[in-house]
């Protein structure tokens, strides 16, 4: 197996795990460069409403992020993310037959309420090594930039053509095909961490909100989509004082996204392949930065707004894609659904936040005093990720495992958690292959090598019988 190169599992999750993430949040974004227009059409319509109507979704994800992140680490991750489907389905299928904007919203709120992020980041940690992580949650990123950016071209277009109730059928139909991507591609790993780790919900949030690392990582999501969406709300009309006609945004927003994975893939690569994680994170975050100075500046250049634009989305998409898999190299065994359920809930709030507060600040200051807010909490995220450490001590080993049934899967990796130093197994049936996360001072290897040799011995048994 190649040190860096993603095995057919990972693969599979990667493709599978983006393409739900992709469509489920192309869904989402699909009416934000719409809904504005076609939102007058309803009786009960008001600006306020129209708020409201973008924002709801936000709310209940946030709300419902812990939760459905805490019952994926108990009863297990696709039952979680199927049912989250389903939720988003009727909301979709809500808000379309509604003639109102009341209807609308309330069509949105179950849309959030079908909160799957967490579960989702979780299954594809599960599915991947600690060393091919970041390249699996950079897929997921991908995507989900992709649909950001699809959105914007394909909303307008598509609105036009079926009007705001169409939109929302086209998401409904969108979310039963992520179900069944999510039943018949995206893989089941067996994966179980030791009893003890399996605290009762408020001591374990407790302690997870108070973990120093996820701290900074839970305030990092939260000021990311804060920046994000406080930013459009002052872009746009910066776009269009500078001569690009509002219908003609998303043919700006979409190379320029495109044209950001050509750095930042590259970045990425040499981040893990040198080791140095933090240090091209915080590179990042100094990028945003740069970016924001740049659209400041040059407010009157459409050109100089182009390459802010683009700078900002190298530095975001690098940001969106590293974070979720420090999160799930920092969150303790057994947790990752709870940790995932903090983390998507500060990045929702944050993008609730920022549409609020950057719409008000704009209101009385201006684009100035829009950036000038972004470029603040930007500086101060940039300041306390200097108290991130990076891992010590933590190492994974594979081990090749024979063809079992699930429940010897399962049985197997229940054994293996419990031994001294196994902080997680995870035993993929399909690639006859185990792995663990161990420590490195407390980790026998010949004890797990003892315990997946039963199963061998049985194997050969069997076989010769």
């Amino acid at each position: 197996m190649k040190k860096h190169a993603l095995n057919t599992v990972e693969k599979k999750a990667a493709a599978s795990l983006a393409s739900i993430f992709g469509l489920r949040m192309l869904g989402l974004f699909l009416i934000m460069p719409v809904i504005a227009v076609y939102g007058q059409d309803y009786v009960d319509y008001s600006p306020l409403l129209i708020g409201v109507a973008i924002g709801a979704y936000g709310l209940t994800q946030a709300i419902l992020q812990i939760p459905m992140g805490w019952v994926s680490d108990r009863i297990g991750r696709r039952p979680v993310i199927v049912g989250g489907l389903l939720v988003f389905a009727i909301g979709s299928v809500v808000a379309a037959m509604s003639d109102t904007l009341t209807g609308v919203i309330i069509g949105r709120a179950l849309q959030g309420a079908g909160a799957i992020a967490s579960a989702i980041l979780a299954l594809a940690s599960d599915c991947s090594r600690d060393e091919q992580r970041p390249k699996v949650m950079a897929a997921i990123g991908l995507c989900i930039g992709l649909s950001f950016a699809l959105a914007l071209v394909l909303g307008p277009w598509l609105g036009g053509i079926v009007g705001m109730s169409g939109l929302f059928w086209f998401t409904a139909v969108s979310a039963l095909l992520a179900i069944v991507l999510v039943l018949t591609v995206t893989p089941t790993p067996v994966n179980k961490t030791p009893k003890r780790d399996l605290v009762p919900v408020p001591t374990e949030l407790k302690r997870l909100v108070k973990q120093p690392q996820l701290m900074r990582l839970n305030l990092g999501v939260f000021v990311l989509h804060l920046v994000l969406t406080a930013w459009f709300v002052s872009l746009p009309i910066s776009l269009v004082n500078a001569g690009l006609a509002a219908e003609q945004h998303g043919w700006l927003y979409f190379p320029t996204l495109l044209l950001s994975f050509v750095v930042m893939v590259p970045l990425m690569i040499w981040a893990i392949r040198k080791r140095r994680p933090l240090q091209t994170f915080r590179f990042a975050i100094g990028l945003l930065l740069v970016a924001l100075a740049v659209i400041a500046y040059f407010a009157d250049s459409l050109a100089w707004l182009a390459v802010g634009v683009w700078i900002f989305f190298i530095g975001f998409n690098y940001l969106e894609a590293s974070l979720p898999a420090m999160l799930a190299q920092y969150a303790p065994a057994g947790s990752k659904g709870t940790a995932s359920g903090i983390y998507t809930s500060c990045q929702f709030f944050g993008a609730f936040i920022g549409g609020v507060a950057g719409g008000w600040i704009y209101s009385m200051q201006g684009m100035t005093g829009v950036v000038l807010f972004c470029i603040l909490l930007l500086a101060i995220w940039l300041i306390v990720s200097f108290g991130m450490r990076p891992l010590v001590g933590i190492a994974n080993v594979s081990f090749v495992t024979p063809r079992l049934v699930q429940a010897q899967a399962t049985t197997l990796a229940e054994e293996l958690a419990e031994l001294p130093g196994v902080l997680e197994a995870v035993v993929i049936t399909n690639e006859q292959t185990t792995y663990l996360k161990v420590k490195r001072d407390k980790f026998e290897n010949k004890t797990a090598k003892a315990a997946i040799d039963k199963y061998v011995a049985a194997e050969q048994v069997a076989a010769g019988g």
